[in-house]
């Protein structure tokens, strides 16, 4: 049943050392707020599974607070690698990273049949490709029925499934519009949840035609913060920051320059700050 919370309270409830956690969001709506607040509160040991990892993961893998990383594809989009990422798998720094690689297709049926309740995926895929020799977790399985081999993967059962929307109610029901990846299999596969928003309302009012809405019972906590997607995009609410994707080459490409950065700007700062970040840009791109 959702609790309509503070991000802190969200964050401090429902995240621990140790946990499996997935923060999902494809394009936009990749809860940036949700993953700074992990990272004020210090937590370790965590295993972080996402579809294309970016700008937030390299954050919080520079940030010591990843061992071990499930993922499709990592990178900074549109302008090259995660130099956070790439220092933590190179050089063990800050600390050794663990990796568990997947194509998409793997990522999001793993995601569907946690949110069946399902062990395992079975899907047609990693046939002539070469992940199956460095993931002993990728299996091959003869159908029953037709005889056909097919892969099989483990579903993914996060302990913590974070996601960013657009609008939820005072009831906690969640709207979800725009281009949709894994969010909703994301909530319904996890043990315990936090979404983010930009806004609590009275009424959802209209939506999309590919909208999704996800109930108050499926959701842990609530929680309403302005431009907790930024610089990733809101559709209806704020654009892209482009030109943050591409400083953040720069400023993560040192240790020092890094560290500087995540000091002033996250644990110096908190969600409020994103609020004040994506109206300046939407009223820039305007």
């Amino acid at each position: 049943m959702a609790r309509i919370s503070s991000l802190a309270e969200a964050i401090q409830a429902a995240v621990r050392d140790g946990d499996t956690v997935a923060l999902e969001g494809f394009t936009h709506l990749i809860p940036h707020a949700a993953g700074h607040e992990i990272i004020r509160q210090g937590r370790k040991r965590l295993t972080l599974i996402r579809m294309t990892p970016d700008l937030i993961y390299d954050q919080l893998i520079g940030m010591g607070c990843v061992d071990r990383l499930v993922f499709s594809w990592g990178g900074n989009p549109g302008v090259g690698s995660l130099h956070r990422f790439r220092d933590a798998v190179e050089n063990g720094w800050p600390q050794k990273l663990e990796l568990e690689e997947h194509s998409h297709a793997a990522m999001a049926n793993a995601y569907e049949a946690g949110a069946a309740g399902l062990p395992c995926a079975i899907f047609r895929g990693y046939i002539g490709g070469d992940l199956p020799k460095v993931n002993a977790k990728i299996k091959r399985v003869t159908c029953p029925f037709t005889g056909e081999e097919l892969a099989a993967i483990p579903a993914h059962r996060p302990d913590v499934a974070v996601i960013h929307a657009q609008r939820a109610d005072r009831a906690g029901n969640v709207l979800i519009e725009g281009v949709l990846g894994v969010q909703k299999e994301a909530v319904l596969a996890a043990k315990r949840s936090v979404v983010t928003v930009e806004e609590i309302v009275d009424d959802l009012g209209g939506r999309s035609l590919n909208a999704v809405i996800l109930p108050h019972w499926t959701i842990g906590h609530v929680v309403e913060v302005p431009g907790g997607a930024f610089p990733s995009y809101a559709q209806g609410y704020y654009p892209r920051h482009n030109r943050f994707y591409k400083a953040w080459d720069a400023i993560a490409r040192e240790r020092d320059s890094f560290l500087a950065w995540m000091k002033s700007n996250v644990l110096e700062q908190g969600p409020e700050a994103f609020a004040v970040h994506a109206r300046k840009h939407r009223a820039a791109a305007e």
